[in-house]
């Protein structure tokens, strides 16, 4: 009995072990792995995954031909009764294939903290040249100038085409959005929110710009207009007044990296 209850183990080890193999590939062919982990990591996020199968299958045929526990009389240290650590993998692993990966939202940059990445005036600027046409920057790469060279006042006036999820920020004005995207240096636990705020203009919708039932939050959009500096919530900012919005689907791959 106690060795049939070994065996019976050993084949949960292994199935555990293939259901994440399989859970890492299937994550990697149905694009999903874009929302979880940077691109630099995902030929080894890959190489896990065919390890890990790889590693089930040697232990599975080793198992079948011996009929027995391979490794019974070795000591095995483990936090959990024999079993459950190999049930708690294998019960995570059956979750990912069930709980698709999301976007994150709009509440979770308000969580994390968007405010902390608007652009402020720096009282001692340093010469800077972007050498990429202000037209042809995304949303990304006026965050990373400004952070180089974060004066609103510079940019003022410049062409800017850039495309992001729209945010309520409560402390800006009703005419102002935040155009945002997440950006990711190693996978979705360390993304973090960037954004600059957009001026809309009553025109575009023929009422009122502080309706914000007309831009709910998460909708994608992408704004063509000039920079601008403004005074918000008491700081000298970096902003889009919008000459044009067009909503657009959400892309295929939603973070920056």
């Amino acid at each position: 009995m106690v060795k049939r209850s070994k065996y019976l183990r050993s084949w949960l080890d292994i199935f555990s072990i293939a259901a994440w193999g399989v859970l890492l590939l299937k994550l990697w062919l149905t694009n999903k792995l874009n929302l979880l982990i940077h691109p630099a990591y995902h030929w080894l996020t890959i190489v896990a995954g065919l390890g890990l199968l790889l590693v089930s299958g040697l232990q599975g045929r080793e198992l079948l031909r011996k009929r027995r526990y391979r490794f019974a009389n070795s000591q095995h240290l483990s936090a959990f009764p024999p079993g459950w650590s190999s049930t708690i993998l294998l019960v995570t692993a059956i979750a990912g294939f069930s709980i698709d990966p999301t976007v994150f939202s709009s509440q979770t940059a308000l969580q994390r903290g968007v405010n902390d990445f608007l652009p402020v005036t720096n009282s001692q600027p340093q010469a800077f040249i972007n050498a990429t046409p202000p037209e042809g920057r995304s949303l990304i790469d006026w965050v990373r100038t400004l952070n180089v060279y974060p004066e609103p006042d510079a940019y003022a006036g410049q062409k800017v085409k850039v495309n992001g999820f729209f945010i309520h920020l409560p402390t800006l004005p009703a005419e102002y959005r935040l155009i945002s995207r997440f950006v990711i240096t190693c996978c979705a636990a360390d993304a973090y929110p960037v954004g600059l705020p957009v001026k809309l203009n009553s025109d575009f919708l023929g009422r009122p710009r502080t309706d914000r039932n007309d831009y709910p939050p998460d909708t994608w959009w992408e704004i063509e207009g000039k920079m601008i500096a403004e005074t918000l919530d008491g700081k000298r900012q970096l902003a889009i007044a919008a000459d044009s919005l067009k909503q657009i689907s959400e892309p295929e791959n939603p973070y920056n990296y």
